[in-house]
Parts: structure tokens; C-alpha cells; sequence
């Protein structure tokens, strides 16, 4: 099985969304490092955004992402339990289809790394309008962990199972 999840290694055009209330394009190295990772890996950036942790502005955007049919948005930031952290709750209400395996992995990983405090990581991906959605920490490690260990070696072959 292990050539399964290669379906392909098309660049996928993808979006990355920073949900922040201080980060600016100077401050912000998770968003710059998704970039980097991104392009290191032959993928497209689309469209970068940084946007305050307020559901009525990003779900707005994550909408018209994917109506722009970028193939992925990558979102990072708001995942935790604060009360300004509500970006889970702004991408779940438009998942079509969850991928609970993403979150249970990440979180898996991260315990590996940071031990009990990865499981106050609201991390979720899924299927939204047959446009990947991934919702990260905020945190450059978290992005890292997550870009390298479970979204890069399979986002062509996501894409190619949603676009069809």
C-alpha cells in the first residue's frame, strides 16, 4: 500500500489564511514558513491572507476561497481554547467531510513533542465544496510538525481524490 498515497504529485493551488488579532505580514513566520514549505514542495501559493480571529470575517473569506476553486486553504492560528480562539468553530460548519484522522495524528505527533498540552489543539481538515480545508496552530513547530509529517507527502494525491 505504500505507493497508494502517491496519487500523483500535481502542484496544488493553494491559499493560506493566518487567523491572528496581532500577527502582520512581517510578524507572521507560521504563514511565511507554510509559504516556503509550500513552494519548496513544488505547490502554488494562490492566496495569503491575515485575518483577526472573528468568525463573521473568516468564514466569510474561507468561502470565497473556495469558490475562487483554489484546490486546498490552509489555514493557521485560533485552534486552542481561549475565547478569541474560534477558528475550529468557523471551519467545521463548512466541511462537507471530516478527516478526523488529520487531528488524531497531529495531536498524536505533538504529543510525541510537547506531551499533554497537544491535546488542546482544536487542529481539523476536511473536504469543503471538493476543496481541502486544514485548520493548524498558530505556532510555527505546530506548522512544521503538521506541513511535513502528514499534509505535504499526500496534499497532490488529496486534491486529485476531491477534484477528481
Amino acid at each position: 500500500m505504500e505507493g497508494h498515497h502517491h496519487g500523483g504529485d500535481q502542484p496544488v493551488a493553494c491559499a493560506i489564511v493566518t487567523v491572528s488579532d496581532t500577527r502582520t505580514v512581517d510578524t507572521d513566520t507560521s504563514g511565511a514558513r507554510i509559504r516556503e514549505l509550500l513552494s519548496a514542495a513544488g505547490h502554488r501559493v494562490a492566496a495569503y491572507d491575515i485575518l483577526p480571529d472573528e468568525p463573521s470575517i473568516v468564514r466569510p473569506r474561507l468561502t470565497e476561497l473556495i469558490a475562487e476553486s483554489v484546490d486546498a486553504v490552509i489555514v493557521n492560528g485560533g485552534t486552542g481554547l481561549a475565547p478569541r480562539d474560534t477558528t475550529y468553530e468557523a471551519v467545521v460548519g463548512l466541511l462537507d467531510k471530516r478527516l478526523d484522522g488529520f487531528g488524531e495524528l497531529f495531536r498524536s505527533l505533538s504529543y510525541d513533542e510537547i506531551g499533554a498540552a497537544a491535546m488542546l489543539s482544536r487542529a481539523v481538515a476536511g473536504v469543503a465544496a471538493r476543496t481541502v480545508i486544514v485548520s493548524l496552530p498558530g505556532s510555527t513547530k505546530a506548522v512544521e510538525l503538521a506541513m511535513q509529517k502528514l499534509l505535504l507527502p499526500v496534499l497532490s494525491h488529496m486534491r486529485q481524490l476531491v477534484r477528481g
